[in-house]
């Protein structure tokens, strides 16, 4: 019996990749390049630590030199995220994930061919630039393809992405030590060509195109963009180095803040618009609990190794096999909760088991037994994988669809906000070597953290908008290629 022409011509788009996805089904073409663009940032985030100390070697640069070649990432993602998740709100996602990816690309063979330590610090930060556009793009494609199939929680893909990202996270260290083995610390940058080539092919092939039209408008808000990172850029740059010398550096933050402020308030299409989020305090209060959570997660991260090498005497590679049971821990949680939404409860769990956690520290000390430095990682790991995935979930709920990429971006800004101030808090409790009594004081400065953010996450009305599915509520779409459309209506 003979094919007819159009069964074949399906089987032929089927096998290039290129055919509809069935009605009522994620589009499982789109989760390669979703996966692989927004892993980009968490394994050059990871993989330059083992790199830090053969590049100091190479360009004679002490340690207080060779950070920027982390601070500087952290600095361009915490602008570019919610800036590139703007352009992808407007844009669409597919432009903006190729020139991401191409960036990416880009700064791999600056850094492979940087000549001294400057450039390679620029070339860190067109990585942050460019590593930025694929977590704002892969939250939007979600939220299309859920209103397409009507898929009210597509909870395996946003799983999925947070797993992908804790698992890169983990493996970077191992992977840039093996490539700095193979072909030197120069390795680590080169591994992004072939990544941003395996992006831009995916890109290309599976990720939808945008429709135009002649009536697109498409403003930028340049100077609301302008005024956001230069208050962020003034407020990370006193957070990683907290001085009175730069003093000047949290008014800078605070008046760039007020300027923000009074030109988003007045501009019709604003880059952020705080009338809405103002609005908005779910969302709001779910940007808070990341930066909670995720400060206490950097600061056991940071002050537990260095303790661990300092304090409890431990060489660098064993101090590191003694985190491998949090980071374990933490992937396991992740992939046995990840189908379940339940934002409140994990929310609850993670920040009390972060409690606990957090006071195990004050039970270590320098002659502790490796079966509790271990159990210390391992209850650590449960509200890691926990807390992350929840504020994300939670954000799917409560961003407005129109600006679902440009709020994502914004999340990874509060975590990397978090970050910087738990660096800061290290810094403060170990002013001269990581010594048991330093780390007893940072777990009672993590203990209040944890504690502030199982209080916010203990009502439940916050939480009422989460569960209220099939309900809507006024607000504005806004679709790529399309002017915002008032008076339309979206999902909670």
């Amino acid at each position: 019996m003979r094919s007819s022409p159009a069964r074949t011509i399906g089987r032929r788009a089927r096998s290039r990749g290129t055919a509809p996805p069935p009605p009522g089904s994620f589009d499982r073409r789109l989760i390669a390049p979703m996966i692989l663009g927004s892993v980009l940032n968490p394994i050059n985030s990871s993989m330059i630590a083992v790199a830090l100390v053969p590049i100091g070697t190479a360009f004679g640069a002490p340690p207080a030199r060779t950070v920027w070649l982390v601070s500087a990432l952290y600095l361009a993602t915490a602008v570019g995220q919610p800036v590139i998740g703007r352009l992808v709100d407007m844009y669409g996602p597919r432009r903006l994930y190729l020139i991401g990816t191409a960036l990416v690309g880009a700064a791999g063979l600056l850094g492979a061919l940087a000549p001294t330590l400057g450039a390679l610090i620029g070339a860190r930060v067109l990585l942050g630039f460019g590593t930025s556009a694929a977590y704002p793009a892969a939250m939007q494609l979600t939220r299309r393809e859920a209103e397409r199939t009507g898929q009210d929680s597509p909870t395996g893909v946003l799983t999925a992405l947070a797993v992908a990202n804790q698992t890169v996270a983990v493996v970077g260290p191992a992977l840039g030590g093996l490539l700095i083995g193979a072909g030197g610390w120069r390795a680590v940058f080169t591994v992004n060509v072939p990544l941003s080539a395996a992006c831009l092919v995916l890109g290309t092939l599976r990720l939808p195109r945008e429709r135009r039209t002649a009536t697109a408008r498409r403003d930028v808000d340049l100077p609301g963009m302008v005024l956001f990172a230069g208050m962020l850029v003034a407020l990370m740059l006193f957070l990683m180095e907290p001085r009175t010398d730069h003093w000047y550096l949290p008014l800078l933050a605070a008046a760039a803040g007020a300027a923000f402020a009074v030109r988003e308030l007045r501009v019709a299409r604003p880059f952020v618009d705080l009338r809405v989020l103002g609005g908005n305090v779910p969302l709001l209060a779910t940007y808070g609990r990341q930066l909670l959570g995720y400060t206490t997660s950097y600061a056991f991260m940071y002050g537990y190794t260095q303790w661990l090498e300092e304090g409890r005497g431990l060489g660098a590679s064993t101090a590191g096999l003694v985190l491998l049971p949090l980071s374990a821990a933490a992937l396991t949680v992740s992939g046995l909760t990840g189908r379940r939404e339940a934002v409140r409860a994990k929310l609850v769990v993670g920040a009390a088991v972060q409690v606990v956690a957090c006071a195990v520290l004050l039970l270590v000390g320098s002659g502790s037994p490796v079966w509790l430095l271990l159990a210390a990682g391992v209850v650590m790991g449960v509200p890691q994988g926990l807390i992350g995935l929840a504020n994300q979930n939670a954000l799917y709920r409560q961003a407005d669809p129109a600006r679902i990429a440009s709020a994502a971006g914004l999340l990874r800004t509060f975590m990397y906000l978090g970050a910087l101030a738990a660096s800061a808090a290290t810094a403060g409790f170990f002013p001269h070597r990581a010594d048991t009594a330093g780390l007893h004081g940072l777990a009672l400065f993590m203990i209040v953290g944890s504690a502030l953010l199982l209080a916010s996450a203990l009502p439940a009305r916050s939480f009422a908008r989460l569960v209220r599915r099939g309900t809507e509520t006024p607000g504005t779409t806004e679709t790529p290629g399309n002017s915002e459309t008032p008076g339309k209506t979206r999902k909670a």
